[in-house]
């Protein structure tokens, strides 16, 4: 939201020359309902930390599953994301409700990607004399000085940019930071939650709508204790030493002044379902912009120019164009498109792997006399296959290549929207050391390809090791992948020319998926299904 349009829904505040918008909805459960349960002795301390590894990174809600962490629907032909996320700040008090809301905003977002950021994850590492005072609730957790504002801010805005991320996991029993940390990749919305989202300058300007959630101070405390009693084993003299002596203060000077540079402002936080439904509004209509201008600037990429040298295709053989007329025949069936299918896998992985590095090698034959040969002039070679089609290539390059590793990537689909979604990847260690073989069964507007490219580079696979391997290609996907990706070579075994208004390659080969696995194809059945990420 502009400050030249801000919404206002209810009571309406004036701060000097800003109006910030008020809204008001919905209501809060009594006091007695947020007291804890309080012993006089001191409850077992739980470990708790700032990023629960064992979860998912999703959201169940009762419409579908909603991804926390993932890669952006679209990339451009930079092999960039087509714009940078929308990031939303969400400020308040503590215990005011911030994650409550961030998840309501989520739920009601029904985006697929979406990251949630918490401030919590970037206090500093305190120094054996602060840990001291930690210990006895001496230590001010609530002062901009406690956090890393330089790491969040360098964290935030390679997010916002579409990169993945380490982030720092906190414990807040030990007061320090575990020694694995997270990783995190970018996504379409960003919800960054914390006390301190609008003390940085630096990053105020990384965020597109600043929230905050303004909730009784009564409220706050009852939570608080309940929060760090029952959950972080502390005695409530303790909490209320703390909170009396740094949390309330903390507020009044840092927190509450910084709610005239909201946008929006949220009473009782997550129970306010009019001021949630107004930020959702705006930000589907942020995302709904680019929706299209994406889809036709794939389309219309390098129309009419000669293919890329980094593209390599079969020799169109009797041979091949024989295998190719059995694939497509809409007639074949199922063991003859099986059978045919893996003959050209199997020709395909042998061409590409005459592109990978060799050295000269000398050995002894059995006669005794020395052979100059070649020898594979690399560390290792790792199969990764985009899921479900690019599986069937696996027994293919297991059968040329011994003890190959293989990973895997799922990207499906979205029916509604047309974007392809990632959903899985399992990679083996150490794959930034190895030469990759990307397979693809089909790729049609090189969406999927690239963002299959992409998740290898946010693992730090070297741009030249990558080998895109696919049974059948369509130029624009081949111009997108090559112009995205200059050193990636393609290898595929023929490319079509046109691509319908739909995006399905024509005269195409079918759905191969469905058509390989012997699955239902809807009736409208084509190149790309939501379970083959060929798109």
């Amino acid at each position: 939201l502009s400050h030249d349009h801000r919404y206002h829904v209810g009571d309406q505040q004036a701060e000097g020359d800003t109006r910030t918008a008020t809204i008001c909805g919905g209501t809060d459960g009594s006091l007695d309902r947020l007291l804890p349960a309080v012993n006089t002795g001191l409850s077992p301390r739980k470990r708790t930390t700032s990023q629960c590894k064992s979860e998912p990174p999703l959201l169940r809600t009762s419409k579908r599953t909603i991804y926390t962490a993932g890669r952006p629907p679209w990339y451009n032909e930079h092999g960039t994301q087509s714009k940078e996320a929308f990031v939303i700040g969400l400020c308040g008090g503590s215990a005011s409700g911030k994650t409550t809301v961030a998840r309501k905003i989520i739920e009601a977002l029904d985006v697929p990607w979406v990251v949630l950021l918490s401030m919590d994850s970037f206090y500093k590492v305190l120094s054996p004399e602060q840990q001291l005072l930690a210990a006895s609730n001496d230590y001010n957790f609530d002062h901009p000085d406690a956090f890393d504002f330089d790491l969040l801010v360098h964290t935030l805005r390679k997010l916002k940019l579409g990169k993945s991320v380490k982030i720092p996991v906190y414990d807040f029993t030990t007061h320090g930071r575990q020694k694995e940390w997270k990783t995190v990749y970018g996504a379409s919305v960003i919800i960054f939650e914390g006390i301190m989202s609008f003390a940085d300058k630096e990053l105020l300007k990384l965020l597109d709508m600043k929230i905050f959630v303004d909730t009784d101070s009564d409220i706050r405390l009852v939570r608080r204790l309940r929060r760090d009693i029952s959950e972080r084993g502390r005695d409530i003299e303790g909490v209320i030493k703390q909170y009396n002596k740094f949390v309330k203060p903390a507020f009044e000077q840092y927190i509450e002044p910084t709610m005239r540079l909201a946008d929006i402002v949220v009473p009782r936080g997550g129970g306010n379902m009019v001021a949630i439904d107004l930020i959702v509004q705006h930000v589907h209509s942020q995302l709904e912009e680019v929706r299209a201008l994406i889809a036709n600037t794939l389309a219309s990429a390098h129309q009419a120019q000669p293919l890329p040298q980094t593209l390599s295709v079969l020799d169109n053989t009797p041979q091949v164009r024989g295998m190719h007329t059995i694939i497509r025949n809409k007639e074949t069936s199922r063991d003859e498109f099986i059978f045919y299918s893996k003959r050209l896998m199997r020709l395909l992985i042998e061409r590409a792997l005459s592109f990978l590095p060799s050295q000269t090698w000398v050995v002894e034959t059995p006669q005794g006399q020395d052979y100059e040969g070649k020898a594979f002039n690399g560390k290792r070679i790792t199969g990764v296959s985009i899921l479900r089609a690019g599986e069937t290539m696996e027994p293919a390059l297991r059968a040329v290549c011994k003890d190959v590793r293989i990973g895997k990537i799922l990207i499906q689909t979205n029916q509604d929207t047309g974007e392809p979604e990632l959903h899985y990847l399992r990679l083996p260690k150490d794959i930034s050391e190895d030469h990759v073989i990307l397979m693809d069964c089909t790729v049609s507007t090189g969406a999927a390809a690239m963002m299959a490219v992409r998740v290898l580079l946010d693992h730090d696979v070297q741009e030249d090791k990558i080998l895109l391997v696919s049974l059948l290609m369509a130029e624009m996907g081949v111009h997108s992948v090559a112009y995205a990706f200059p050193q990636v070579k393609i290898i595929t075994t023929a490319v079509d020319k046109k691509v319908n208004d739909l995006f399905h390659i024509i005269p195409g080969i079918g759905n191969f998926g469905d058509r390989y696995f012997g699955t239902d194809a809807p009736p409208d059945w084509s190149d790309e299904d939501m379970d083959e990420p060929s798109y």
